[in-house]
């Protein structure tokens, strides 16, 4: 009887093994084909507003970003926290011009990108130009996920998802405390 419950936890536990397996499998695509598009020219020219190469790294200590940042900027982008839903300032603003890292300044987001996602954060389809973020795999909270970093600062922005709209078929989902809004002048 002894021998049985263990032939059967061996093969629950190979086959559990092999659902996760195959899981991991189909979320890697999901993510490498939004890091494919992103690094490739599967976006069209005219949304690509800027190229510009951004060359000049924000390198800081720990102590030097959080005298920059308020306490809430240093949880979500130097330590991957999130702000609630419908809690960000952005999540609902919908006026014209840019959107820049709060951390450095650059500039990530136009809002001839933004839209309504009814997801409670600002949501983009596209980021102002392809230099401007870079993705690593996140694989918090029992979920892989694409996180989304600012490329100059790395500060943690947010994550990418392939639920968005036309033309890029991807949602970037950003913390409005990661972000800073400038008019159009």
């Amino acid at each position: 009887m002894l021998s049985n419950k263990k032939f059967l936890i061996k093969v629950l536990f190979i086959i559990s093994f092999m659902v996760l397996i195959s899981f991991n499998q189909f979320s890697s695509s999901k993510t490498n084909d939004i890091k494919r598009n992103n690094n490739s020219s599967a976006f069209p020219d005219s949304l690509l507003r800027k190229e510009i190469v951004m060359s000049d790294k924000l390198i800081l200590s720990e102590e030097e970003w959080k005298k920059k940042l308020t306490p809430e900027q240093y949880r979500v982008l130097r330590q991957k926290g999130t702000e609630r839903a419908f809690s960000g300032e952005y999540w609902n603003h919908f006026e014209e011009g840019t959107y820049c890292c709060a951390g450095c300044g650059a500039e990530l987001f136009s809002s001839d990108s933004k839209f309504d996602s009814h997801c409670g954060w600002p949501s983009y389809f596209i980021p102002l130009a392809k230099d401007r973020v870079y993705y690593v795999e996140d694989r918090s909270f029992g979920m892989i996920r694409t996180e989304v970093l600012c490329s100059n600062c790395d500060g943690h922005l947010g994550h990418v998802f392939d639920d968005g709209p036309e033309p890029t078929g991807l949602r970037y989902c950003i913390n409005s405390v990661s972000i800073k809004f400038v008019p159009k002048k």
